[in-house]
């Protein structure tokens, strides 16, 4: 045999080789997988058929006072936004942001060409009318004697016809000159109108505080009042003392009706302080959307720790509402209203309906539908159903 046909005859070889190798590998695979995919069923099976895992946690009893603590807001004690009361231009400004001004001090300018056009108008035509009086009153006195000589003329001098003419005269007159004074008055009234409208060329502050917000400048055009379409000039806030926003959830408003209860207000941050103030007023009215009350707690601010606007976390300590306690994973809120997964002693879930008494966040206080000593469960699965036969973390701890 030559050697091309032994070359032939070995790669011939190598090949059957290689494909029984190939063969082989590919039934093992094949077997490992068949057998990997038997044992996840089984193991399915298994899982699918054991008891649930859950863990539980005994229920403490809820200490005799609770802390409650919730998110807060500052708000100026008196808070303005101050608008022109005239029309014209800002002659000056004399306050920026920051600044801290007294009642009545003086924030700004205001030219006011129109109106002091409609001012010396108006005393033109007060003048013209208290003359137009003078005149009538001449006509008035007049036609009153004349009228009175006539009406004394001895019988048969003159015609009771001409009587009755001089009097009518005299009538006329009169009523001419109370005319003349009528109108008087209302002119009168119009230049007092001009006259008070300039007094608002001062732009002055209605009380004590601080300018937040300053929104004009010089040659700014201004226009009076304080509808959508006009800009206010300034915004001034007082914040001494200081008001304290918050919403108390509904399961502790019943004690925070009421002014009094004393709470205690933090600022967030570095420099973090702490101040004590007191409950000054509340709604009185849970808000039917979020279940909240609205109480303001009043605090001094002497010293302008606090500005208007600030976050701050206010803490109150309040009675115990409930005598049992749980965590807050203990809490399911279904349709029916908040229950709690109970574990018995058959190792069976139970669900029961309860009532908070309070929740400061981490712990909720249960007023009726458990007792201390009873095991709850946490985070339970919504595919649990009542009655399921359930294996505790405890369970599982000692079986391992």
């Amino acid at each position: 045999m030559n050697q091309s046909g032994q070359a032939g005859g070995a790669l011939r070889w190598l090949a059957i080789a290689l494909t029984v190798v190939l063969a082989i590998s590919f039934l093992v695979v094949r077997h490992w997988r068949v057998d990997a995919a038997t044992e996840l069923r089984k193991e399915t099976r298994v899982d699918a058929a054991a008891e649930p895992i859950v863990e539980v946690v005994r229920v403490d009893a809820a200490p005799a006072t609770w802390n409650l603590k919730l998110p807060g807001e500052t708000a100026a004690w008196y808070d303005s936004k101050i608008y022109a009361r005239v029309n014209g231009y800002v002659a000056k400004w004399l306050v920026d942001i920051g600044d801290h001004v007294e009642k009545g001090q003086v924030l700004a300018t205001i030219e006011t060409p129109d109106l002091d056009a409609d001012l010396a108008a108006a005393e033109a035509k007060l003048a013209a009318s208290q003359a137009q009086v003078a005149v009538r009153q001449a006509d008035a006195d007049f036609a009153k004697t004349t009228y009175e000589r006539w009406r004394d003329s001895p019988a048969g001098s003159v015609s009771q016809q001409e009587r009755e003419s001089k009097k009518a005269g005299n009538d006329a007159a009169e009523a001419q000159l109370a005319a003349a004074k009528a109108q008087t008055q209302t002119d009168q009234a119009n230049v007092d109108r001009f006259t008070a409208l300039t007094a608002f060329k001062k732009v002055t502050a209605p009380f004590a505080g601080t300018i937040t917000h300053r929104d004009i400048d010089i040659g700014n055009l201004v226009t009076a009042g304080s509808n959508t379409g006009t800009t206010s000039l300034y915004r001034i806030s007082l914040d001494d003392p200081i008001r304290v926003f918050l919403d108390v959830p509904q399961s502790a408003a019943a004690q925070l009706l009421k002014p009094g209860v004393a709470a205690t207000i933090g600022t967030v941050g570095p420099e973090a302080r702490q101040f004590e103030g007191t409950v000054a007023r509340s709604a009185m009215a849970i808000n039917d959307q979020a279940r909240t009350l609205r109480v303001e707690v009043d605090i001094g601010n002497s010293d302008q720790a606090l500005v208007p606007g600030m976050y701050v976390q206010v803490a109150f300590q309040l009675k115990s509402g409930g005598d049992a306690q749980v965590p807050a994973s203990a809490m399911m809120f279904q349709s029916e209203g908040p229950q709690v997964a109970i574990v018995d002693s058959d190792g069976a879930i139970r669900f029961r309906k309860v009532t908070i008494g309070g929740d400061d966040g981490a712990n909720v206080q249960i007023a009726n539908g458990i007792k201390v000593g009873d095991k709850v469960a946490l985070n339970v699965s919504s595919q649990i159903t009542d009655g399921e036969k359930v294996k505790t973390s405890e369970q599982k701890a000692a079986a391992k």
